[in-house]
C-alpha cells in the first residue's frame, strides 16, 4: 500500500519505496509547511460591530429545508419549528448579554427542543438558536437587581456561556421562562423524553442503514482462513458492551472465548477491528487483563493472543499497545487490572502510549474554554493556551494512532490495543489509526462506518460521557473523549487536505448533533442498550440528514487515492488549535469570505467539468469507433489511432 508522508505525496506518482518506520519519523521530517496556529495568535481583523447570526450557530450557516430557523417575515418572533417541536413559553423584554456586542433586548421562545432569542433593534435582526441538549447546566446570578431583573447564566457544553436577564416575574406562582427552560434541557433528569423520540422528520435515506457489520467484515475479506465470525455474543452474554457479531481467530472455541472473557476486564475479549488487505496484519481491541496484584494468568488469554499473531504469517512478534501511562496501568493492579507480563505473552512486546484518562482531559478542555470563550488574551495567547496541555494531549493521541500504523503497514506487525475499559482512548487509538491505513473510512459513507462500528457498537459510553438530558453537570464520567477524536481527525485534514472527502463543516456538525438530542446517533453506552431503547425504530440516525445533502459536506479537494496509508506528523509545531470549532462563536474569528460558500461553487464547478471531459471522452470514444469502422471499409488507408488520457 502507498505511504503519503506529505501533502504533495497524494498527487505524486506510485512508489515502490517504503515509508521509513515511525520511530525515525522526527518533527523534520518532510511533511507540510509549518502552519502552526501554536505559533500564531489568533486574528483579530473583524470588528466587534461585524457580528452577523452565522457565527453564533452553524446550524444558521447553512438552510436545508429542514433546518430554515430564521423567518423571513420579520413580524413573527418565533422559530419556525422542527416535527414534533412545540412551544412550551415565550417572554418578552429579554436581555441577551452578549459577549461581542454588548446587550441586547428582545423576545425568548423556549421549545421541546431549543431556546431561541430574537433581537429586532438590529438590521438585520439579531437570532441566537440554542439546541437544549447543549446546556449543562443553568445557574440563576444573584436575587433580583434594583431594576427587578433577574439574571440567568447558561453554561454550555460547546464552548459557550450565555447571560439573559428579564423582569422579576409579578405572579409569584408563575414559573420564569428559565424554569421552564431546565425542565426541557434536562429532560432525563424530569422524568421527560429526550426530543430525538419525538423528531418524526422524513428523509430520503434511512440512516439506520449505513452500517452493517457482516458488510464490513466482508468489505475486508472476512471470514477467511485464519479469522471466522461469531455469534457468541448474540444476546449480549459474553459481554454486553461489545456488539453482537465478532471477529475472532478461527482456532478458538466460542467456549474458549468464555474463559478468555472471564480474564479480560467487562468481559471486553480482543476481536478484530481491521486487517490488512496484503499481509494480513491485524488491528484487535479489548481491555485490560485482570492480573491483579499476584499477577494472575490466564492460559487461555496467553493463547488467544498467540493465535492472533499465528494468523499473520507476516510476522512473529505481536505489538500490545496500553494507551494509559505505565504509572496508571500498574497502578490499575490494585484494583484487580494491570497490563500483560512479557514473561506470560510469549513473543508479544508491550508498549505504553501515556495518554492521560478521562478526568485529566476533561480538566484540559475546561482550561482551554477559559482561555478562547469569550475573549481571548492577545499578549499571553501562547502560554494560556499551552497551560491547558489541550494539543499535547492531541499529540499523544495522533502519535499513539501512528505507532499503531506504522507497526501493521511497514512492520507487518499485528496489534492489540487497550487502556482500561478499552471503550474510550483504545477507540481513539484503533479508529485513528484505521483512518491512515485505509482509504474507505476518509469518505463519507466510510466514516460514518467508521464511527458506528468502533465507536458505537464498541461500546462508547456517549450517554455517561456526555451527560445527555442529564442535569449532573459535575458527574465524574464526563469527558471530551470523542471530541478529542473529532480533533485528530481534523489535524489529519490538515495536514492531508486533498485525501479526505468531507469537509470541517461535517466534522463540526457531528459534534453539534453529538449534543443537540435531536438524532438518535449518539444516545444510549452501548449497542444493548440502543436495541432495548428500540433507537432505530424510535428515532432519526445523523447520517439520514447528512446523506440527503452530501453537497453541504464534501470537501471538493478530495481526490481518491484509497490505496494511500497516511503518515501525519505529530510534533506539536505541526499541530493547531482548531479555531473554526472551539473559537467560532468570537465574530473576530469568522473567515474573510465565505469559506463553507466557497467550497460549494467549487463543488458546482468540478462537476461541470467533469460534465465537459465526459462529453469529450465519449467524443472521442465515437471518433475512434467511426475511424475504425472506415478503415475496415478501406483497408489502403491510414489513420493514427488518438489516444486520450483522461
Amino acid at each position: 500500500m502507498e505511504k503519503s508522508g506529505s501533502i504533495d505525496s497524494l498527487g505524486s506518482k506510485r512508489s515502490s519505496s517504503r515509508q521509513p518506520s515511525v520511530d525515525s519519523l522526527s518533527s523534520t521530517s518532510t511533511s507540510r509547511s509549518d502552519r502552526s496556529a501554536q505559533t500564531k495568535p489568533p486574528s483579530s481583523a473583524m470588528s466587534s460591530d461585524s457580528v452577523s447570526t452565522s457565527e453564533f450557530s452553524p446550524e444558521l450557516r447553512v438552510k436545508p429545508k429542514i433546518f430554515a430557523k430564521v423567518l423571513r417575515d420579520s413580524d413573527k418572533e418565533e422559530p419556525q419549528l422542527l416535527p414534533k417541536e412545540t412551544v412550551q413559553d415565550m417572554a418578552q423584554d429579554v436581555t441577551y448579554f452578549c459577549p461581542f456586542v454588548g446587550a441586547l433586548r428582545g423576545s425568548v421562545t423556549v421549545t421541546n427542543y431549543r431556546l431561541f432569542f430574537k433581537c429586532m433593534d438590529r438590521d438585520p435582526a439579531f437570532v441566537l438558536d440554542l439546541p437544549l441538549g447543549v446546556v449543562s447546566r443553568v445557574e440563576k446570578i444573584g436575587s433580583a437587581s434594583s431594576r427587578g431583573d433577574v439574571s440567568y447564566g447558561l453554561v454550555c457544553k460547546d464552548m459557550r456561556n450565555l447571560r439573559f436577564a428579564h423582569k422579576q416575574m409579578e405572579d409569584t406562582l408563575r414559573k420564569s421562562i428559565f424554569e421552564v427552560l431546565m425542565k426541557f434541557a434536562f429532560p432525563v433528569s424530569n422524568g421527560l423524553q429526550i426530543f430525538a423520540f419525538e423528531y418524526g422528520q422524513v428523509f430520503p435515506e434511512n440512516g439506520w442503514k449505513v452500517y452493517d457489520t457482516v458488510s464490513e467484515y466482508k468489505r475486508q475479506g472476512i471470514p477467511n482462513e485464519s479469522w471466522r465470525i461469531t455469534k457468541v455474543n448474540d444476546h449480549y452474554e459474553l459481554c454486553d458492551t461489545y456488539p453482537s457479531t465478532l471477529a475472532v481467530p478461527v482456532n478458538i472455541p466460542d467456549e474458549e472465548l468464555k474463559r478468555v472473557a472471564a480474564f479480560r476486564a467487562k468481559g471486553r475479549i480482543p476481536v478484530l477491528s481491521w486487517i490488512h488487505p496484503e499481509t494480513q496484519a491485524t488491528v484487535t481491541r479489548c481491555s485490560q487483563p485482570m492480573v491483579g496484584v499476584n499477577g494472575k494468568r490466564s492460559k487461555e488469554d496467553e493463547k488467544y493472543l498467540q493465535a492472533i499473531m499465528d494468523a499473520n504469517a507476516q510476522s512473529h512478534k505481536l505489538f500490545i499497545f496500553d494507551a494509559r501511562p505505565s504509572v496508571n496501568a500498574a497502578a490499575n493492579k490494585m484494583k484487580g487490572g494491570g497490563y500483560e507480563s512479557e514473561d506470560a505473552y510469549q513473543n508479544a512486546e508491550l508498549v505504553f502510549l501515556e495518554i492521560h484518562n478521562i478526568h485529566v482531559m476533561r480538566e484540559s478542555l475546561r482550561k482551554l474554554k477559559d482561555v478562547v470563550y469569550p475573549n481571548i488574551e492577545d499578549s499571553h495567547w501562547l502560554s494560556n493556551l499551552e497551560s491547558t496541555h489541550w494539543l499535547e494531549h492531541i499529540k499523544l493521541i495522533l502519535a499513539g494512532a501512528l505507532r499503531i500504523a506504522d507497526k501493521v503497514e511497514s512492520g507487518k506487525t499485528s496489534v492489540v490495543v487497550h487502556c482500561s475499559d478499552g471503550w474510550d482512548r483504545t477507540g481513539q487509538l484503533t479508529s485513528l489509526a484505521m483512518l491512515m491505513l485505509d482509504g474507505y473510512y476518509r469518505t463519507i459513507r466510510g466514516f460514518e462506518v467508521l464511527l458506528e462500528k468502533e465507536w458505537l457498537s464498541f461500546g462508547h459510553r456517549f450517554q455517561l460521557r456526555i451527560g445527555h438530558g442529564d442535569k449532573n453537570h459535575t458527574d465524574a464520567d464526563r469527558s471530551p473523549v470523542f471530541i478529542q477524536f473529532i480533533d485528530c481527525v481534523w489535524q489529519l485534514t490538515r495536514q492531508f487536505p486533498a485525501a479526505f472527502e468531507f469537509n470541517e463543516y461535517f466534522l463540526v456538525t457531528i459534534l453539534d448533533h453529538l449534543y443537540s438530542c435531536l438524532f438518535g446517533t449518539f444516545l444510549c453506552n452501548s449497542e444493548q442498550q440502543r436495541l432495548k431503547e428500540e433507537i432505530p425504530k424510535r428515532t432519526v440516525s445523523l447520517w439520514s440528514y447528512i446523506n440527503s445533502q452530501l453537497e453541504e459536506f464534501t470537501n471538493p479537494f478530495y481526490v481518491n487515492y484509497s490505496n494511500h496509508v497516511l503518515f501525519p506528523v505529530v510534533s506539536l509545531r505541526h499541530l493547531e488549535l482548531w479555531v473554526g470549532y472551539y473559537i467560532r462563536w468570537n465574530p473576530r474569528m469568522r473567515p474573510q469570505e465565505p469559506v463553507h460558500q466557497r467550497y460549494k461553487e467549487l463543488l458546482a464547478k468540478r462537476a461541470e467539468l467533469q460534465k465537459r471531459v465526459d462529453e469529450l471522452h465519449r467524443e472521442v470514444t465515437n471518433r475512434s469507433a467511426s475511424s475504425s469502422s472506415e478503415r475496415a471499409g478501406s483497408p489502403t488507408r491510414s489513420i493514427t489511432p488518438v489516444q486520450t488520457f483522461v
